[in-house]
């Protein structure tokens, strides 16, 4: 089930720093105490193979985020440990050294649960009985919050799919264009361009001339 247009679950979740320090880390509260927008990107896990590519994607555009006021975290069900030693693994040795934004250890999956996203298929037994068969890691999933607190995107990769960086820019325009002017955005608006207003009238304008 979607969470578009609900409140960002309010959990207190465990984190690795890119100094090594244990942080403590409320996606919600990040968002409404410090009156940002988050960007919080889930990957399945450390070690692995598209997921450095990822982590080094929100890095190199980190700047871009800072600049429309959002905040990266990103986030796995490995501890704490395991993120410290990735982020001290060289780049070329497939590692995350030099990401700086903190990285959340969900171990327990409390919220990774909350939000579905965990991969668990399950099988049946010849007397019913649930068997576990998922890889129980999460698939990659995004989501956008508020200054407020509310998803105003989410979006689910399965596991060999790596993201597109450029286009959770490209939303946070997009939301902030209509927080600040009341309008819409059409399809593939960019910053920039032009948008709508939420009638038929500005619509039938807009297609006119698109």
């Amino acid at each position: 089930m979607s969470l578009v247009g609900r409140k960002f679950p309010n959990v207190t979740i465990d984190a690795m720093s890119e100094m090594g320090d244990d942080l403590r880390i409320n996606v919600l509260q990040e968002a409404i105490n410090n009156q940002q927008k988050v960007l919080l990107f889930w990957y399945p896990k450390d070690f692995t193979f598209v997921c450095p590519t990822e982590l080094h994607a929100f890095q190199e555009a980190q700047e871009e985020f800072k600049k429309r006021n959002t905040m990266i975290i990103g986030a796995s069900c490995d501890t704490n440990e395991v993120h410290f030693a990735w982020l001290n693994t060289a780049k070329e040795n497939g590692g995350i050294e030099g990401v700086t934004y903190p990285i959340l250890s969900d171990t327990h999956r409390q919220l990774a649960n909350l939000l579905g996203i965990v991969d668990q298929d399950f099988d049946y037994d010849e007397d019913g009985q649930e068997l576990f068969s998922g890889s129980n890691v999460t698939y990659r999933a995004t989501y956008l919050i508020d200054e407020t607190g509310k998803i105003f995107h989410e979006s689910v990769n399965d596991m060999p799919l790596g993201r597109n960086v450029k286009e959770f820019i490209r939303m946070i325009d997009a939301y902030t264009h209509v927080q600040k002017h009341g309008e819409v955005c059409p399809a593939n608006w960019e910053e920039g361009k032009e948008a709508m207003h939420a009638d038929r009238k500005s619509t039938a304008a807009y297609l006119a001339k698109n």
